[in-house]
């Protein structure tokens, strides 16, 4: 018996209990934008062109394509749950409700380290791209501020990371609405920016350049695949305020959907241009579009798509931001962890005790760790909770299939255990140094979880 206690799940009639504090302001839009936001950051500028010189070569718009036919299987599983429990907390939130309390811990635990280890690269990485546009305009700013003291090149803290780690959570906490409303703005500006890179090279694009297509053979275009796949992560991020939203139902799927369609064909179109205007071993730079602007002779939209990149970053920021905090307090609100974590601001209508507390661990990170130390681990997180989410929903259709579900997976029963095999298959294939790490922070979880969350949950509290 105390050995299927690990296992109680949450009754769906008591899981929207969480999201009943939280103002309901989001509309398709909004909650499209967090999605967006969160998948097309510095990557779109980037990742094209690294992933074709060193992979795939011109094939790189079908490691795009793949990838995203890949995370379509956990984006619908996502679809169907968010708008039949429309609660915060994401993959956690329906682990819990299906799979049960022990292993929608683990998810939540690997959820913790996959947005604190992404906040904190991304916080650097912001930083890294302001000092690099400064200097083109002749700033310099002092490497000892720039820097991590571990980095090996005697920094003390890396002070721009942490000032936008706090700019960020003063947003955030200041309301839903206008975080969402803020990172609607900043997807508009890159998205406009995709759209003049895309006017200004589309004419200079030569055929010849795509020729070969496969010059790494297609095992290179599995290979960036691989990597292509997190770009598309951010689509969770819009799943963890579902609560928050004016119409769950309807609006959860769309804007999933929308954002999944919109950002492979950005991406796609992207890589298409990178690879037409230049041969694709001359994109293994860390600023790809430049150099294919440069190409073209358009040196001033190169600047101004530098400038658009910052703002790109920031938004990604927001979505993180938004998404981590909301763990947090559903995790909180079922015991699991401190009850002041859920608590929401009478005023604002945000767990601001947990966006704080997010903010400050981030900071450190971001302020004192090189980014080396901070990006292994970022896709187990992904590719764990898109695996239990395939799963939550097979288990769900197994135990009640009589319950109404305004949004349903098409063919679920290929698709979905499609989808298991698939991100089953990319954890093993992940570094074994990654998989240790990633054992020995769920180790940790796994102890807490019997030291604490076990006896303080809700379930636990509550007879029968």
């Amino acid at each position: 018996m105390r050995f299927r206690a690990w296992f109680r799940t949450s009754r769906f009639d008591a899981c929207g209990d969480a999201g009943q504090q939280l103002k309901q302001t989001l509309s398709v839009w909004h909650l499209a934008a967090i999605g967006i936001g969160c998948m097309v950051g510095v990557g779109i500028f980037v990742l094209p062109g690294v992933e074709a010189a060193q992979h795939a070569g011109p094939g790189i718009v079908l490691s795009f394509l793949l990838a995203a036919l890949a995370v379509s299987f956990a984006a619908l599983a996502y679809a169907e749950l968010a708008a039949m429990l429309p609660i915060p907390g994401g993959a956690y939130a329906y682990s819990y409700a299906t799979l049960g309390e022990l292993p929608a811990w683990l998810v939540g635990w690997t959820l913790l380290l996959e947005y604190q280890v992404a906040g904190a690269m991304v916080s650097i990485g912001w930083s890294a791209y302001l000092v690099h546009l400064l200097q083109s305009f002749g700033i310099a700013l002092p490497h000892q501020l720039t820097a991590s003291p571990f980095d090996g090149q005697a920094g003390l803290v890396n002070l721009p990371a942490i000032l936008i780690v706090w700019l960020v959570t003063l947003v955030t906490a200041s309301g839903v609405r206008e975080s969402a409303q803020l990172t609607l703005v900043l997807v508009v500006i890159k998205v406009v920016a995709v759209v003049i890179f895309l006017g200004e090279s589309i004419g200079h694009i030569d055929p010849v350049n795509w020729s070969p297509f496969l010059p790494f053979g297609f095992n290179g275009v599995l290979t960036a695949a691989s990597v292509a796949f997190i770009a598309f992560g951010g689509f969770e991020a819009m799943t963890t305020a579902a609560a928050e939203a004016k119409d769950p139902q309807r609006d959860i799927p769309r804007a999933l959907l929308l954002s999944l369609v919109v950002v492979a064909v950005a991406y796609m179109a992207v890589a298409l241009a990178m690879t037409g205007v230049v041969p694709f071993h001359l994109l293994d730079v860390a600023d790809p579009m430049v150099v294919v602007l440069t190409a073209a002779q358009h040196p001033w939209v190169a600047r101004m798509i530098s400038s658009a990149a910052l703002f790109g970053i920031a938004s990604v920021l927001l979505a993180l931001f938004v998404a981590q905090p909301r763990i947090l307090f559903a995790m909180a609100h079922d015991g699991l962890l401190p009850k002041q974590l859920a608590q929401v601001h009478p005023r604002l209508g945000t767990p601001l005790a947990a966006t704080l507390l997010n903010g400050g661990l981030i900071s450190l990170c971001a302020g004192f760790l090189p980014i080396q130390a901070v990006a292994e681990l970022c896709s187990v997180g992904f590719l764990s909770a898109c695996l239990a989410t395939c799963l939550a929903v097979l288990v769900l259709r197994t135990r009640q299939p009589e319950r109404f579900r305004p949004f349903k997976v098409p063919k679920a029963m290929v698709v979905l255990p499609l989808g298991v095999a698939t991100y089953a298959g990319m954890l093993s294939m992940l570094p074994a140094a990654t998989q240790q790490r990633y054992a020995v922070w769920t180790l940790i979880g796994a102890v807490v979880w019997l030291l604490y969350g076990r006896r303080s949950s809700r379930l636990a509290q509550t007879p029968g």
